[in-house]
């Protein structure tokens, strides 16, 4: 049997929504069917040909209960016969929808795939599962000596061990911010977004950039999780609403439907690391990743690595040796916030529109998630 190809087709986002602000109305099953809707519009596929979708969501508790990608495709008015499931992988849940997806287009299982994801963080609060139960079990805070695994101290943790400051984080985070105020600008995001407008809530352009934000302004924030800490609000990621989906066939495929590819999955992987520090996966993942593609980080042409905090790209940029401007080149989840089940699929969405309108030949995609884990994907620009 000949191997076979996945490639994406489209990638569409909402906007991302700051905590309670514009998109706090809207169920995330409404926010879901949104994006779904507006790939069958933009590609013009009967949505009744989709063998399954892959939803990543995080917290899937309440509004996000009970297989939110099920719900979320019949909101859509697909066909009562498309099947979904929800993915969790942490904060990469997204991006592990998408490569499952992939996976089993590869696999010759399924033809046609969406995958993305969705969280809405001002309907289903951060730490909410957390708060219901006791996650981690007494026996794995025994293997590792600690009471609790907490991101914000792994982050502490991470500054700590590469000598990142908080001079030096915090210009990160204002870089950041600035990248993304030129993006939107200048209508990098503009075709990949979908704006939203439902009953009172009206968004066309990412809610949580604060234009104005400097190493002098950050200075005033206190640290979040130790007294003499360098990790505050403002060079961490933001809580936010936000979806996003794609759409995964084969070549064959999208030859058939009139479709033209826009990249191809050339490699994914998936790392563990140390679940207390927690937040270094992706440096492994990248490493593995790069290994089986037989390329190397100066290939790279684009890369989008989640900034849950900022020393997770500092901390990766300094092991992998990346050049640094070809890193978050758009600003990224400190600036404009960081849905946790659809960041996945948004960073995909940025990085493959990106990479079209740039000529760019090769974009990684890498994500740190809690529990130590962390997917990295590598994508190959269609010609």
């Amino acid at each position: 049997m000949s191997s076979r190809e996945a490639v994406i087709v489209e990638a569409v986002r909402t906007p991302i929504g700051k905590r309670n602000g514009a998109l706090k109305d809207i169920h995330p099953v409404d926010l879901s069917a949104l994006v779904l809707r507006e790939l069958i519009q933009r590609t013009g596929v009967d949505p009744g040909l989709v063998d399954d979708v892959m939803w990543g969501c995080v917290t899937q508790l309440g509004d996000q209960s009970s297989n939110v990608a099920r719900f979320a495709t019949l909101a859509a008015g697909w066909p009562e016969s498309v099947p979904a499931v929800t993915v969790n992988r942490a904060c990469g849940s997204g991006q592990q929808a998408i490569e499952s997806a992939a996976h089993a287009v590869m696999a010759g299982a399924y033809d046609i795939a969406v995958a993305g994801g969705v969280e809405m963080m001002s309907r289903v609060p951060l730490g909410a599962a957390r708060a219901a139960g006791f996650p981690y079990g007494q026996t794995v805070l025994d293997r590792y000596g600690v009471d609790q695994l907490d991101q914000g101290i792994g982050a502490e943790m991470v500054a700590q061990k590469w000598g990142l400051s908080r001079q030096r984080l915090d210009e990160f985070a204002s870089r950041s911010h600035q990248l993304a105020a030129d993006a939107i600008d200048r209508g990098a995001f503009d075709s990949q977004l979908v704006p939203v407008h439902a009953g009172d809530s009206h968004l066309t352009v990412d809610e949580g950039l604060r234009r104005g934000t400097s190493p002098a302004t950050l200075a005033k924030l206190k640290p979040s999780f130790r007294e003499d800490g360098v990790i505050h609000a403002g060079n961490a990621s933001q809580i936010s609403d936000g979806a996003s989906a794609v759409m995964i066939t084969t070549p064959e495929k999208a030859a058939e439907l009139g479709l033209t590819p826009i990249v191809r999955l050339l490699a994914g992987s998936v790392a563990g690391a140390d679940p207390v520090m927690m937040l270094t996966a992706p440096i492994p993942a990248t490493r593995k990743v790069l290994a089986r593609t037989g390329l190397q980080i100066g290939d790279i042409g684009a890369i989008e690595i989640n900034e849950a905090f900022a020393p997770v790209p500092l901390a990766w940029q300094l092991e992998l040796g990346a050049d640094l401007d070809r890193v978050n080149p758009l600003g990224g989840a400190i600036a404009v916030g960081h849905p946790l089940g659809a960041t996945g699929g948004i960073l995909t969405t940025r990085l493959i529109h990106h990479m079209r309108e740039q000529g760019i030949k090769y974009g990684l995609q890498t994500i740190c998630e809690g529990g130590g884990t962390a997917n990295a994907t590598i994508y190959e620009l269609i010609e």
